[in-house]
């Protein structure tokens, strides 16, 4: 009887304790020092209305007023910094092979009609004779002022430490985001460079999850700034194109979402000093999915489309600091 009362009362405190802190995590925690909130994210520059991640997509969605422009890095075969999503050239260009086997100078250019690959079926074409790989240098030259999100696409100790060379060499490691859904590169990005703000890896989403449902993520360190994370009911759409509906692939899809779309926990984040981004998202509808959840921001490939929302819903950014 007295071992069940002390189990019962330790049990007690703790879920006590977990409800408090995860309420009031700034007890426990120092709320970290991000310089900036994103809520308008340009993802690729915008792939929607520009050829994707060229400079004229950084450019046209940064004169919108875009708060961040999401890009992705590869290596070529000359040890540059380029900034292209596809490790192979097959997909976006004329030629077969890997970026890494050819040099910088030797890079073909985008197709003219390539697709965007957040909207099934959707192609993207233009008259843009802009259609060249950008150096993530250029870009930093560029946009010194501007929030960047790095997606480093490939394992490679030698592109982390490039980026971080030219994130030091440009001075903004206090405006650069970076990481993979690969736990082993986001844990090399940070061990390259604490300093700058670092991406949960997917593995680190699930072991928050896991802490979530468990009650121990209040007392948790967490060393991440940014949570980036796509809405399973929204992703369901594309994998269904792409591959065939299935009849319990929406149970799924909902059952995931209410499990990982938590405005409660994207709150909890918030006063940590986490931000929330969500992506990709393309439509009004999860725009408003995604900002009523709760997410601090929103990744579209539309920035126009994206723009004009926030216009049309102030109350999206109105009095909406990060706690």
């Amino acid at each position: 009887m007295v071992t069940e009362m002390i189990i019962a009362a330790v049990l007690g405190c703790y879920i006590i304790s977990s409800i408090i802190f995860f309420k009031f995590p700034m007890l426990l925690h120092k709320k970290k020092d991000v310089k900036f909130i994103c809520r308008h994210i340009s993802h690729r520059g915008g792939a929607g209305e520009n050829y994707e991640n060229t400079l004229s997509a950084f450019r046209h969605a940064v004169e919108l007023g875009t708060d961040m422009l999401e890009l992705d890095c590869q290596l070529t075969l000359d040890g540059h910094v380029v900034v292209c999503h596809d490790s192979v050239l097959d997909i976006r260009t004329e030629l077969t092979g890997s970026i890494s086997e050819y040099n910088y100078v030797d890079l073909p250019p985008i197709k003219e009609e390539i697709p965007v690959d957040f909207m099934p079926g959707i192609k993207f074409s233009s008259k843009s004779e802009d259609r060249k790989f950008p150096l993530l240098e250029e870009t930093f030259q560029n946009f010194p002022n501007t929030p960047i999100n790095i997606d480093i696409k490939i394992d490679s100790n030698e592109l982390i430490t490039k980026v971080s060379e030219l994130v030091k060499k440009y001075h903004r490691e206090h405006i650069t985001v970076w990481g993979n859904v690969r736990d082993v590169i986001t844990q090399k990005c940070y061990k390259e460079n604490p300093n700058m703000c670092l991406l949960f890896s997917a593995r680190r989403v699930c072991l928050m999850l896991v802490q979530l449902y468990t009650g121990i993520l209040p007392f948790v360190p967490l060393k991440e700034t940014h949570l980036e994370i796509f809405m399973p009911i929204v992703m369901m759409k594309i994998y269904n194109y792409h591959f065939g509906y299935k009849w319990w692939h929406s149970a799924v899809a909902h059952v995931a979402n209410a499990l990982l779309i938590r405005r409660c926990l994207f709150e909890h984040l918030a006063k940590r000093g986490v931000q929330t981004y969500l992506w990709v998202m393309n439509t009004d509808d999860d725009f408003r999915l995604a900002f009523d959840s709760g997410a601090t921001g929103v990744m579209t490939d539309y920035p126009t489309k994206l723009k004009a929302f926030l216009e049309q819903n102030p109350q999206y950014t109105q009095d909406r600091k990060l706690s």
